[in-house]
């Protein structure tokens, strides 16, 4: 019995020997772990500081050094790539001055760099990520759906073919004219600025696609106009000025031409 209790490992053996196992395990992993994970992990790291250095330099006056939001600018935690992506792609981000609405404008900063901004306010919060482009491309997808969906939900600020449109207060729904469709499908994603957001919970991701598909359509060289001369578009405020132009302005000439017809007659 004296022998046995003195052969009695120390309690704190089995912690030792436990840590010096997942010790083993760690380096087995890193000795044989995909070489591309640990390069991919690499490369986001890198691409986070890069965008780190950008942000310090162009946005940290309005949004804070750390993307906390202030009263020039609101916080960017959370935000997701897809709404850097959008907003700096389509040159609205930077904004030039303060206003109702910041327009769009062209980009200051290439893709490389956007990449990187969206890496570093991503590693902020989580948020919308930028799309695939199987996301949306239009290949594939139901343009009579798109159609609906683009009428039911968004036609009452951009048009029903997306030529935009005034809102209150100066501000304004932009004409998706020649919008990459990736930037539509982020927009629908984040909803920036006035506009609501469509997350996939709302709106599937193939709802979205579809949407895309049908802008693409209306906005095609290719696009047919059953009702004639589309008067850019624009409805029934295009279409109310041409008739009180032009219809009442027509009514005007006849009557007045009638008028001196019969003022000659009579003094004949």
């Amino acid at each position: 019995m004296k022998k046995l209790s003195a052969r009695r490992r120390h309690p704190l053996a089995a912690l030792v020997v436990l840590l010096f196992a997942l010790a083993a395990t760690g380096g087995l992993y890193a000795a044989f772990a995909p070489a591309e994970k640990a390069q991919a992990d690499s490369a986001q790291s890198l691409a986070t500081e890069e965008g780190k250095r950008l942000y310090s330099v162009g946005c940290a006056s309005c949004h804070g050094t750390s993307g906390q939001g202030t009263h020039n600018g609101p916080s960017l935690v959370g935000v997701g790539a897809a709404a850097v992506d959008f907003q700096v792609g389509t040159g609205r981000m930077p904004a030039q001055q303060p206003g109702a609405q910041v327009p769009r404008k062209k980009a200051i900063y290439n893709q490389a760099q956007i990449d990187q901004l969206a890496a570093y306010i991503a590693s902020l919060g989580p948020g919308p990520a930028i799309p695939s482009k199987q996301q949306y491309s239009p290949d594939g997808a139901d343009i009579a759906n798109g159609g609906q969906l683009f009428r039911t939900n968004c036609a009452q600020c951009h048009n029903s073919t997306g030529k935009g449109g005034a809102l209150s207060e100066g501000k304004f729904a932009p004409t998706l004219e020649g919008v990459d469709p990736k930037h539509i499908y982020e927009a629908m994603l984040t909803g920036p600025q006035n506009m609501p957001n469509f997350p996939d919970s709302t709106m599937p991701a193939k709802d979205k696609k579809d949407i895309i598909a049908y802008l693409a359509q209306v906005d095609s060289s290719k696009a047919e106009s059953p009702g004639g001369l589309e008067l850019g578009g624009l409805g029934p405020v295009s279409e109310g000025l041409f008739a009180w132009v032009f219809g009442l302005g027509a009514l005007i000439t006849v009557a007045i031409w009638v008028a001196a017809r019969t003022a000659k007659a009579r003094k004949s």
